[in-house]
């Protein structure tokens, strides 16, 4: 059996992410596959290297960093969260929490990112093979959040948030043949996701990129489509949805180290309440 883990991105949202996969670790379930977007492509690389606890730090001990996040970082940097810091000075091999890049590559799971050609609005999907020890550019794309980010570049190409084409990337799994998915989000399974707001000013500031813009337009359609489709394939034993129990009061852009901390823990507690169920999908 090819199991795939699938994770959805949600800015400090993925708090929760970071709880969920931290048990996962514990209970030593190892995908044969791994996909995520933005915050979730980043937690997803921490999971393949085994570094517990490595997301709860740059989810909660971090944010208070004034080069993190926040209007000091968008001074600083242009951007409200400031990627490069994140991940080229912190995330790289010399840099203050570095990820385990042999660890990655020494693991036999497929690791996909999924970032937004900014100039086509088709999803990219990098994998492994993108990374090196001193250059995360893949996760910085991933994650550049449209209007809060400026795009990234990755050879001729520049780069939006994965979330603006594929949020929930399951089809992406099933094609590479996995028989069983994991989905992991940091919305309530039921969750029915409304239009963007602030669209007179994304179409403002993104008026160069017209393709991006519709997908921003579009992206609850989609989104609500694939989240649908998600629990058609749990009701036949083909996925399994982890999310939170209830609707969350942390913001994609929360910086309250207790508040997140607190989601942290919640995803622990709700992981443990749902772990046979777990187990007993993937046959351990």
């Amino acid at each position: 059996m090819k199991l795939g883990l699938v994770i959805e991105g949600g800015g400090m949202k993925c708090a929760y992410t970071a709880g969920v996969l931290d048990r996962m670790l514990d209970d030593e379930i190892r995908p044969d596959y791994v996909i995520g977007v933005s915050a979730g492509a980043a937690c997803g690389a921490s999971f393949v290297a085994g570094q517990r606890g490595r997301n709860r730090r740059f989810f909660v001990d971090y944010v208070t960093d004034p080069d993190y996040m926040g209007m000091t970082a968008f001074r600083r940097s242009g951007d409200f969260f400031n990627l490069e810091y994140i991940y080229q000075n912190m995330t790289g091999k010399d840099g203050k929490d570095p990820l385990d890049y042999d660890a990655i590559m020494k693991n036999p799971a497929q690791l996909w990112a999924v970032a937004t050609d900014a100039e086509t609005g088709e999803a990219a999907y990098f994998t492994k093979k993108d990374l090196s020890p001193t250059d995360y550019s893949v996760y910085m794309a991933s994650c550049a959040i449209p209007v809060a980010c400026h795009p990234v570049r990755i050879g001729e190409h520049l780069y939006y948030d994965g979330g603006c084409s594929d949020s929930i990337p399951v089809r992406r799994a099933l094609e590479a043949g996995c028989d069983k998915v994991i989905i992991l989000l940091c919305r309530p399974k039921d969750t029915v996701r409304s239009p963007e707001k602030h669209r007179r000013l994304y179409h403002s500031l993104l008026s160069r990129y017209p393709a991006l813009v519709h997908n921003l337009d579009t992206r609850h359609e989609r989104y609500n489509a694939v989240l649908k489709a998600s629990r058609r394939l749990e009701e036949h034993g083909h996925a399994l949805i982890l999310a939170p129990h209830e609707e969350l009061q942390i913001t994609t852009y929360t910086k309250d180290p207790g508040q997140l901390q607190g989601l942290y823990d919640t995803a622990l507690r709700e992981y443990d309440q749902d772990r046979e169920k777990l187990l007993e999908f993937i046959g351990a």
